[in-house]
């Protein structure tokens, strides 16, 4: 067996970013910006009112001055004449600054009768201009790499960045294994089960950017296993569920083996989950998770979810963790790292009482993996630790 970060920089050196699509800005959301982008204009264009009032000259900003109103700007209308001193304009928050004016005084502040303002005694002192570039300015970046968010693209749109370069989406081969499995909706026999770890799997790949492909279970026998494995022809990584221990049934990585995958690494010194392999199938990663659900679910946040990150030119690196106080007491943890599924609570983190690694159950009720090192000793209520949240 092998450390998890061991493991975890094996499956980062299968991987490599994948080649960069130009996307309409529209169907960029989720994506991950593969390269710097630059500024086409500065934000705003023009120096702009803040505020609804008058726009008038700082010379004339005096408590009870009279001032001639000349015109009115709007947003997308503005007023082309000069002020000059002992003139105002009217302007709408957003409208272009008229040339000569370098205050805008609020409406609130003022009092108009006709086509004349009286400035009160108390008014806003401050400018309430919004200046050229104020935001950003023409050239300025976007730095990459980054996932793009919905502030990400508001700002790219106001770039006038009508299309982003982006890395391809991952395609992703999910294969369950297993005479004992059968489809969601389907009658199992005596002796089955319904296959769940296939559609935790995809909404997790899914949610991290990817395209996951679920594919028919693969029986027990090497004829099934092999057929399977053709359909995945085109996947960047291939995910197998199951079979990947060393019963009798467990054929995986023979199966794999026969069909050429050159092997990374196979066991990893973690609870739940040690039977996982990976190694490089073709021009496909290839990663063999265990059977059991929470195993399977918690190796793909462990496993999966960096090595996805990766695909789209995000940091090789694990997920990132927190820290937070132990709501109760752990004893001591044994020779395995061991995720602990947990509660967030007032307290701090709160382990379920079970760690079967057959309750899915327990795992969706669950805020976070509480991160127990190889050896680390029992703690007290209170202990800081460190754990990976799930939500």
């Amino acid at each position: 067996m092998i450390p998890v970060d061991e493991a975890l920089g094996h499956v980062f050196d299968l991987i490599a970013p994948l080649p960069v699509d130009e996307v309409p800005l529209a169907e960029a959301a989720g994506r991950v910006l593969a390269r710097p982008v630059a500024a086409r204009r500065s934000q705003p264009p023009f120096a702009a009112s803040a505020m609804d009032g008058y726009a008038i000259r700082e010379d004339d900003a005096r408590p009870g001055a009279t001032l001639r109103v000349e015109g009115e700007a709007a947003a997308g209308s503005g007023w082309t004449g000069t002020v000059a001193p002992g003139q105002a304009v009217r302007i709408f928050t957003g409208a272009p600054l008229p040339e000569g004016a370098d205050r805008v005084v609020i409406q609130e502040d003022v009092t108009r009768e006709g086509d004349r303002i009286v400035l009160g005694t108390g008014f806003d002192h401050g400018t309430n201009i919004r200046a050229a570039g104020g935001d950003f300015r023409e050239g300025e970046p976007l730095s990459a790499p980054r996932r793009l968010g919905p502030a990400d693209l508001a700002l790219a749109a106001a770039m006038n960045l009508p299309a982003l370069p982006v890395h391809r989406r991952p395609e992703i081969a999910l294969i369950a294994t297993g005479d004992e499995l059968v489809m969601p909706g389907d009658t199992p026999g005596p002796d089955q089960i319904v296959a769940a770890n296939g559609f935790g799997l995809k909404a997790l790949i899914e949610a991290e950017g990817g395209i996951a492909r679920l594919l028919p279970i693969a029986r027990d026998s090497e004829a099934s296993l092999r057929s399977v494995f053709a359909l995945a022809e085109g996947a960047d990584l291939v995910v197998t569920i199951g079979g990947a221990s060393v019963g009798d049934h467990d054929i995986v990585g023979k199966v794999a083996a026969d069909l050429g995958m050159a092997p990374a690494f196979y066991k990893v010194a973690m609870r739940p989950g040690k039977p996982v392999m990976a190694g490089r199938l073709g021009a496909a990663a290839m990663i063999g998770l265990p059977g059991n659900p929470v195993s399977a679910m918690v190796c793909g946040h462990i496993f999966l979810r960096p090595a996805l990150r990766a695909f789209q030119g995000l940091p090789k690196a694990p997920l990132p963790t927190a820290r937070a106080p132990l709501a109760a007491a752990v004893e001591a943890n044994g020779p395995r790292t061991h995720y602990l599924r947990a509660r967030l609570t007032p307290d701090g983190l709160l382990p379920f009482e079970s760690q079967d690694s057959a309750l899915l159950t327990v795992l969706a009720e669950a805020d976070a993996l509480l991160i127990r090192p190889a050896g680390d000793g029992p703690h007290p209520a209170g202990t800081l630790a460190e754990y990976l949240t799930l939500r």
